[in-house]
């Protein structure tokens, strides 16, 4: 093991050890009968603690002793011996046969959680706990085991109403630097002070509050450690710890939003065609509903119709219902409400201004437990456009293509003297923003500094890793301001940073190649100018059914991973075909999608395409020429909602599909994606799961389809 050669066994070895096998059975099958027959007298009790000691990982040992607390500890209570002395006596007994198995094996997680179940009793001195567990760090000071269980000890100290609870937390942040500066590789210490230091943080202890102070000695802390040994990564995950705690802000913020604040939204309904004030503000629909959508800087939970709530002179049908949108049940960045306008009193020329607020942000929490800390407020205006259908008929839907012909670059015209006025007022006001204090920019600056310096002298992985995020974060910062000519200045840095680290560190290829993708994402979506050299108009808009919508095109650029979507939200084409994706998680939040290009990418099961589902807008889906069925084990299927991964609610009956029941149990993961899917248009050829049956399923499962593969399913 870990590369030392065995040794032969001698013979007297292998006498020893068959005795020891021998008393082993015979003390299992013992044991195992008193197990059974429930026996716990004394006699029973050293059966169970002798095959412990031998044994430390017998869980049915330790589970048997646990069942034995119990019935010594019941007798007790209904005896007039009762008392506190007689349950210590039991509970420390336990802690010996615990001690004796650790001294075994100190590695032993029988025996640790034992401890731990013990100590929860109550009745023990914690003191004399600790104490052991320094005894057992002395003796191996990276044991995570002991360190694990050193947490666990000092939250029962600070549950307790003691006048030493102050005293704890900071006695235990003082052990870590002891420990630390006895051996700055500890990866255990520098983890156990960022835990004490998160408390201290969160309860805004004397002291610790405001944390900058704190942070700046934490900084001087962990300098001493990447300098001394760069490519050690104890002391660099701490510093990755202390960018988090400088850069991200522990409230939840609402960051974007669909529409926009101060948008006006065109809605176009009976199959009308029609052009918007802005192709950034056109949104076409024929269901007469829309959606209102949040994005926020972090999951949170709590968005409901009370919290935030949505006023219009439209008459709504129904109440507003606001859902995640994510395979969580209660909490997502994006949330999304529907407002359906199908028996509104429709002015041809009115506007309709539409507010939503949210007066109850404390209500709304992070996954952490934090509330949103401001409020908020915007309004947008929506108008109808009705006009007939020509000749009173549906009008014909047509192939959209997505060959490079069909388009033409975007260019704003005279009227439109800021093309992306919308796209920037998809940012919040600037009190909701996450503004970095001027602190964190000095702390920032300071770091780059210091980590240039580093790297001029060491060619460190790691390092550079570190330095990309925190290029990144001052990037952030920048394109964050209200200018819509946002300041990225380190963009091309950062894109070659992860490319340098694909070079050096082929092993983690693959997260090198997913950091780069989301770096250009935020390049490119961050700034009017990068992004509008990805814009493109269809050529022939008359077959849009409403006029000229932008398509985005990010094809043909190795993208592995999806970002900065909350820019993103107003997209309805989208072009991703030609890259390495393998998931489009995030795609979940573009509610006003109708054209999505996926082709010539590595998704390999439909399981990866469950964000789809929740698009209610989309029509037209290429998936071709990807790995769909390639492969015999899915892997996404534990990421991505579906009936294996226990994670969604399936309610399909196969005797209710207008298809065979042996064809949808063939491919029950495309009848999962697809049954609630409105798709006029679909690509699909070379996938490994495409055959005749899946053709036919799709025909019938799609009622609304007109276009597979690029053949007419209309008959003239």
């Amino acid at each position: 093991m870990h590369g030392r050669p065995r040794k032969p066994a001698k013979t007297e070895d292998e006498a020893v050890a068959a005795a020891q096998a021998t008393k082993l059975r015979t003390l299992q099958s013992q044991f195992l009968h008193n197990h059974h027959h429930k026996i716990y007298d004394e006699e029973a009790m050293k059966v169970s603690a002798k095959l412990l000691e031998i044994n430390p990982e017998y869980y049915t040992a330790w589970n048997y002793r646990k069942l034995a607390v119990e019935h010594h500890l019941n007798e007790l209570s209904n005896s007039d011996s009762c008392g506190p002395d007689s349950v210590q006596s039991i509970l420390n007994h336990e802690l010996d046969v615990a001690t004796a198995s650790l001294k075994r094996n100190f590695k032993s997680y029988g025996a640790w959680h034992h401890r731990k179940w013990v100590l929860s009793r109550g009745h023990l001195s914690l003191d004399k706990e600790l104490r052991l567990i320094n005894l057992f760090q002395e003796a191996d000071s990276r044991n995570f085991h002991a360190w694990n269980h050193r947490r666990f000890v000092a939250v029962l100290m600070n549950s307790m109403e003691i006048d030493e609870q102050k005293y704890s937390e900071i006695h235990e942040l003082k052990y870590t630097q002891v420990v630390i500066e006895r051996n700055l590789s500890n990866y255990s210490a520098w983890h156990n002070r960022s835990v004490i230091l998160s408390s201290l943080f969160k309860r805004k202890a004397e002291g610790f509050y405001p944390k900058e102070k704190i942070l700046n000695e934490e900084y001087e802390l962990v300098h001493n450690a990447i300098f001394t040994d760069p490519d050690d990564q104890s002391g660099w995950f701490y510093y990755l710890w202390l960018l988090e705690q400088t850069i991200n802000l522990e409230a939840p913020l609402v960051i974007s939003s669909w529409p926009a604040p101060g948008s006006e939204l065109l809605l176009s309904v009976n199959g009308s065609v029609g052009t918007a004030v802005s192709p950034f503000a056109n949104y076409l629909i024929d269901t007469r509903t829309f959606p209102v959508i949040l994005y926020f800087s972090q999951p949170v939970k709590g968005v409901n119709s009370s919290t935030v709530t949505v006023k219009s002179a439209l008459k709504v049908n129904g109440g507003l219902f606001w859902r995640p949108l994510s395979r969580s049940k209660d909490s997502a960045r994006a949330w999304v409400a529907y407002i359906d306008v199908s028996n509104a009193v429709l002015g041809l020329s009115e506007r309709y201004p539409v507010h939503v607020r949210c007066e109850h942000s404390e209500d709304i929490t992070s996954l952490n437990g934090f509330h949103c800390s401001h409020g908020f407020v915007f309004e947008f205006t929506v108008r109808i456009q009705l006009l007939e259908s020509r000749d009173g008929k549906e009008p014909d839907i047509e192939m959209i293509s997505w060959k490079d012909c069909e388009f033409q670059k975007y260019a704003g015209d005279v009227v439109e003297s800021n093309p992306f006025t919308f796209f920037h007022r998809l940012r919040m006001d600037t009190d909701q923003e996450a503004i970095a204090s001027k602190w964190s920019e000095d702390i920032l600056v300071n770091e780059i500094a210091l980590l240039r310096d580093l790297l001029a002298e060491s060619d460190c992985k790691i390092g550079k890793l570190m330095l990309a995020r925190l290029l990144t974060a001052v990037d952030a910062m920048l394109s964050d301001g209200t200018s819509s000519y946002s300041q990225m200045p380190y963009s091309e840095e950062i894109l070659q940073l992860y490319s340098d680290l694909v070079t050096l560190d082929p092993p983690h290829l693959q997260f090198y190649k997913d950091q780069r993708s989301l770096a250009f994402f935020h390049q490119v979506t961050s700034s009017r100018e990068t992004l509008l050299s990805h814009c493109w108009h269809y050529r022939d808009s008359s077959i849009l059914h409403g006029g000229k919508l932008v398509l985005v095109r990010l094809n043909n650029l190795s993208l592995t991973q999806i970002g900065s979507i909350e820019h993103l939200m107003w997209v309805q084409m989208l072009d991703l075909s030609y890259n390495a994706l393998r998931s489009i998680s995030g795609l979940e939040a573009m509610q006003v999608l109708s054209c999505l290009n996926l082709s010539n990418n590595y998704l390999s099961s439909f399981t990866a395409l469950d964000p789809l589902r929740q698009l209610k807008s989309l029509k037209v889906l290429d998936i071709s020429h990807n790995e769909i069925g390639g492969h015999p084990i899915d892997t996404t299927r534990y990421l991505c909602s579906s009936p294996l991964s226990h994670t969604a609610t399936v309610d399909c009956k196969y005797d209710t599909l207008p298809v065979d029941d042996d064809i949808a149990a063939k491919h029950w993961e495309a009848v999962f994606l697809f049954k609630d899917m409105n798709l006029t248009q679909l690509d699909i050829a070379r996938n490994p799961v495409v055959d005749e049956d899946l053709m036919l399923l799709l025909r019938n499962l799609l009622p609304k389809l007109r276009w597979l593969d690029g053949h007419s399913l209309v008959k003239i």
